[in-house]
This record gives structure tokens, C-alpha cells and sequence, in this order.
């Protein structure tokens, strides 16, 4: 089973920003240079995952992006099933075949991706987050990237 590019990037939203140190808030164009993705194609995950609760977006000068949720409560799973249209491996209604009717191709198929599925399950954000510095060196962000923003006071 291949997941579709959307749950992909979606997930790669998730590690993101799971990496940062406290909550700290980035931009989706942060995201797209460091994953080489398309912003515009980014914009439309990060509004699905915020609309669902998975990410919170601040607006404004000083806003960006941030986990809604601890990657401990995060599972998987779920986020696999929020993104994909359809799990199906095979779709038999769509194929004009001759012998759908005896067919044993479907149900094995079907347990296929039950387990594929039940593996997810067993997995949330903070298990792909062991190794936070790892992640950060290979996705480019120095040590100034990975610490949280602070406000300067005027003196």
C-alpha cells in the first residue's frame, strides 16, 4: 500500500514541527524549504491539519504554525485515515473483470490493509520524534533554527 503525497507531506508537516523546542512557531514556506516541497501545495495541508484540529496557525506578523496536540496523543493511524480518500488497494467496481464474482483477490486485500492499519495504529507523532537533533541536523537547522524566538526588550 503506497500512501497518497498529501498524507506524506502531512506527516512530514507533523515531524516538523514536533521537532521545534517549545512550541516554537514556524511558517509553511520554514517547512517547504527544509522538505523541498511546494508552498502552495503545503498551504492546503496545513489548512486541512488545522481545521482538524491537529495543528494550531496563528495569523498576524509574528505567526505561524505549531502542534495543537502533545505527539503523544497524536496516533498514526488516525492521521492516515484523516487524509487519505480511500484505503482501498484494489477496487473491484472500477475494473470491468470477469471473474469479480469468484474472486479471492478483495478479501485478501482488505486484511492486507486491516493490518497495515492496525501497525499504524500502534504508533503516534512522539514515536518518530526519538530523535529530535538527528532530525534537525538533517533537515538543515542549525542550532539558532532550533531554539525558540525570544523577544528583545528595549532599553
Amino acid at each position: 500500500m503506497q500512501l497518497t503525497r498529501q498524507t506524506d507531506y502531512a506527516i512530514r508537516v507533523m515531524i516538523y514541527l514536533g521537532i521545534q523546542p517549545d512550541e516554537r512557531l514556524v511558517t509553511i514556506s520554514d517547512i517547504a524549504q527544509h522538505f523541498d516541497i511546494s508552498r502552495n501545495h503545503l498551504m492546503k495541508i496545513v489548512h486541512k491539519l488545522g481545521m482538524m484540529s491537529y495543528i494550531q496557525t496563528v495569523r498576524g506578523k509574528f505567526g505561524g504554525l505549531r502542534l495543537e496536540r502533545e505527539p503523544s496523543s497524536v496516533n498514526l493511524g488516525k492521521l492516515v485515515r484523516d487524509f487519505e480518500v480511500t484505503l482501498e488497494i484494489v477496487d473491484c467496481n472500477k475494473l470491468t473483470c470477469p471473474i469479480t464474482g469468484a474472486c479471492e483477490l478483495k478479501p485478501v486485500m482488505q486484511k492486507a490493509q486491516a493490518a497495515f492499519l492496525a501497525v499504524l495504529d500502534e504508533y503516534t507523532l512522539q514515536d518518530l520524534l526519538s530523535n529530535p537533533a538527528d532530525l534537525r541536523s538533517l533537515l538543515g537547522l542549525d542550532e539558532d533554527e532550533a531554539l525558540p524566538l525570544q523577544v528583545m526588550s528595549a532599553s
